[in-house]
C-alpha cells in the first residue's frame, strides 16, 4: 500500500544481513517508523509487544524469525537452538494460527537445509500477499457502488504483508470507483481501528468515519450500514471464528438487523485441527492496555495516561469467538464460501 506516495510492505527480510524490517505499529498514527530486528529474539519480542499485529503479518514475521534462528544457529554451539527458538516464537501470541503455520513450515524446511528454511520464509510472505490480493478481488464482487461497510479492528494491509483481508475488498472497490464508505470501529482497548485502519484509509483516500465500539447498533437501526466485514485470527473447520474482542457482538447485531456479516481471511488462517471454536486458546493480555492509553499532548509529545479509576484492576481478553451460524460467508483467496463449505477443503 501507499504511504506518503511510496509503496511499503508491513514486514520484510534481508537474509544476507539477517535483519527483519517492519513498520512499528505502536507508533502509528502519530509517527511512521521502520524498526530493524537483528535476531529471532528481537523479532519474537516485536510480535509479543504488538510492534507488528494482525494474523498474516504475525505469520510472516514468525517465518522470518524462524529463518533468523536458522541463520544464527550457524554461529552457535547450541545444537538445539532452532528448536528452542521455535518454542520461543510460538509462545508470543497463542491465538493467531498463522504464526504456528509459519514456524512449522520454516522449521520443517530448515531442518533439511538453512537455505531451504530461508526460502520457505520468503515463500510464506509472498503467499500472504498473493492470497490477500486474490481475496480482495473476490470480495469486491460483493460490494455495490457507494455501499456503507462496518469493520472491526484492523484487517488492512498493516495486518498482512500487503493488501489486507477485511479491507482488501474495500481497497479493490475504491480502485474500481465504487466509492465505498467505511464505518471504523475504534476497537478498544488498543484502538486498532481508530489508530491503524483509519490511518490506512486516510492514506489511500477512502472515505470513512471512526465510531465508538458501542455505536454500531445505533447506525444499524437507522439503516445506515449495508454490510459488515471483519478479519479473523483463527477459523475452525466448522466456520467458528476467533477475531478481535468485540467481533461477536457485531455479528449478533448484524443478524438482528438482517445485515450480511462476512469474514475475510486467507486459507492460512483456517485451523483444520480445530473442529469448533470451543478448542481455541484465547489470549488474555495485560489489563494495562485497558487502564492506560497513549496519545500526543499539545506539544506533540507522546504520553501515557491512566483512563480508569485508580486502584481498579481490569480483565482483557484479546479475542472472542463468533459461531459460524452468525456468518453469512467467508471471503477467501479461493472465492466466497459458506461456513459449511470450509470443511470440504480439509
Amino acid at each position: 500500500m501507499i504511504v506518503q506516495g511510496k509503496h511499503y510492505k508491513t514486514v520484510w527480510f534481508e537474509s544476507a544481513s539477517n535483519i527483519v524490517y517492519m513498520i512499528d505499529q505502536t507508533q502509528l498514527p502519530f509517527k511512521f517508523e521502520i524498526v530493524e530486528l537483528h535476531s529471532f529474539e528481537e523479532t519474537a519480542e516485536a510480535i509479543r509487544n504488538m510492534t507488528v499485529r494482525g494474523a498474516g503479518a504475525i505469520g510472516a514475521s514468525a517465518a522470518f524469525a524462524m529463518a533468523q534462528a536458522f541463520i544464527q544457529s550457524k554461529k552457535s554451539s547450541a545444537s538445539d537452538l532452532v528448536w528452542e527458538a521455535r518454542k520461543f516464537i510460538e509462545a508470543t501470541r497463542p491465538t493467531a494460527v498463522n504464526l504456528f503455520y509459519a514456524t512449522q513450515k520454516v522449521f520443517d524446511a530448515g531442518i533439511k537445509s538453512i537455505d531451504e528454511g530461508v526460502e520457505m520464509a520468503f515463500a510464506i510472505a509472498h503467499e500472504d500477499e498473493d492470497f490477500c490480493k486474490a481475496l480482495g478481488e473476490h470480495g469486491n464482487t460483493l460490494i455495490k457502488p457507494q455501499q456503507r461497510i462496518l469493520t472491526h479492528c484492523n484487517a488492512g494491509w498493516l495486518a498482512f504483508v500487503d493488501y489486507g483481508s477485511a479491507i482488501s475488498p474495500i481497497y479493490a472497490a475504491h480502485r474500481d470507483g465504487k466509492k465505498p464508505f467505511v464505518y471504523v470501529d475504534e476497537t478498544r482497548p488498543r484502538g486498532q481501528g481508530a489508530r491503524l485502519t483509519a490511518w490506512e484509509l486516510n492514506e489511500n483516500g477512502v472515505e470513512h468515519r471512526i465510531i465508538a465500539d458501542n455505536a454500531a447498533a445505533y447506525y444499524m437501526s437507522k439503516g445506515m450500514i449495508d454490510m459488515v466485514i471483519t478479519g479473523a485470527d483463527r477459523i475452525a473447520s466448522n466456520g467458528d471464528t476467533a477475531n478481535k474482542i468485540g467481533t461477536l457482538e457485531k455479528a449478533i447485531l448484524a443478524k438482528e438487523f438482517n445485515i450480511p456479516f462476512y469474514v475475510a481471511a486467507p486459507f492460512s488462517t483456517i485451523d483444520f485441527d480445530s473442529k469448533s471454536g470451543a478448542s481455541f486458546n484465547i489470549e488474555e493480555r495485560s489489563d494495562e492496555e485497558l487502564l492506560y492509553h497513549d496519545g500526543l499532548d499539545e506539544q506533540g509529545v507522546k504520553r501515557t495516561i491512566r483512563m480508569a479509576s485508580p486502584g481498579s484492576l481490569g480483565l482483557n481478553p484479546a479475542f472472542d469467538v463468533t459461531p459460524h451460524n452468525y456468518i453469512k460467508g467467508f471471503i477467501t483467496n479461493k472465492g466466497i464460501l459458506a461456513p459449511s463449505q470450509i470443511i470440504k477443503f480439509e
